[in-house]
């Protein structure tokens, strides 16, 4: 597990890193990589700095509401990917995304809408993320 098994000890680690990045203290290669992830996302930023956003917050997309530390750890997820060049192709097809959209931070939203929907089918059937429909979701964006 890339942080821990619960959401509180996950969510954890955002705060921490994220307070550490704006005191500018050490951090570890795993908080640098956290922190760079929530900088580039500031509409988060108030909600990692209050003294009383609570751990256990829901965010119900039936209200409209994105789950600030879902939607970072999917960044942090796929930059995880592109480093390991797995799976193959993959930093190919996010070349061409960011070439062609000149916004890198908006290449990785949308292939995140493809990780999202692997790892949802995978979740709901119990099954392995299947990789070839994440590459073929992939390859359908940069044809588009």
């Amino acid at each position: 597990m890339l942080f821990g098994q619960d959401r509180d000890s996950i969510r954890a680690v955002f705060v921490d890193a994220w307070r550490k990045h704006r005191a500018r203290l050490p951090m570890q290669p795993l908080e640098r990589l956290v922190a760079g992830v929530v900088e580039r996302h500031p509409e988060y930023h108030a909600a990692l700095e209050s003294d009383e956003a609570p751990p256990d917050r829901e965010y119900p997309p039936e209200r409209g509401e994105s789950n600030p530390f879902l939607h970072m750890g999917m960044h942090i997820a796929l930059e995880e990917q592109l480093a390991a060049g797995r799976p193959a192709g993959l930093t190919e097809i996010y070349h061409a995304l960011a070439t062609r959209s000149g916004d890198a931070h908006q290449a990785e939203h949308r292939m995140i809408e493809c990780l999202g929907e692997v790892l949802w089918r995978a979740q709901r059937e119990g099954t392995m993320p299947d990789e070839s429909a994440y590459l073929d979701c992939l390859r359908a964006l940069v044809r588009r």
